[in-house]
């Protein structure tokens, strides 16, 4: 299993009820695909580096998971299809970073 960071960039416009089962949906993804989640943050509503798709803000999401990487291609080509998912990164790690991050304790 390789250890990967995860971030999620969704819709601002979702109501909680749709993001909560977003992050639902993507879980049950991972968990299907024997994959872990080993830690999450919620890092709320915030500004963009840029628009994207003429949004200036987005929700994020963090995500510390477990998996083999040859079968995040399938997670990646159903995160693909999803409306409401502007952006996603997955990045492969050593370490997993210590909880909470620094942008989860910054004034939101």
């Amino acid at each position: 299993m390789n250890k990967f960071e995860v971030v999620l960039i969704f819709n601002p416009d979702l109501p909680s009820n749709t993001l909560n089962s977003e992050l639902v949906d993507f879980k049950k993804k991972l968990e299907t695909s024997s994959g872990k989640i080993l830690n999450e943050e919620n890092w709320g509503l915030r500004d963009l580096s840029y628009n994207i798709n003429k949004f200036k803000k987005a929700f994020y999401n963090y995500l510390q998971i477990e998996i083999n990487g040859d079968l995040l291609d399938n997670i990646k080509k159903e995160l693909n299809q999803s409306e409401n998912l502007l952006r996603y990164i997955f990045i492969k790690v050593k370490e997993h970073q210590e909880l909470p991050t620094k942008l989860n304790n910054e004034k939101k």
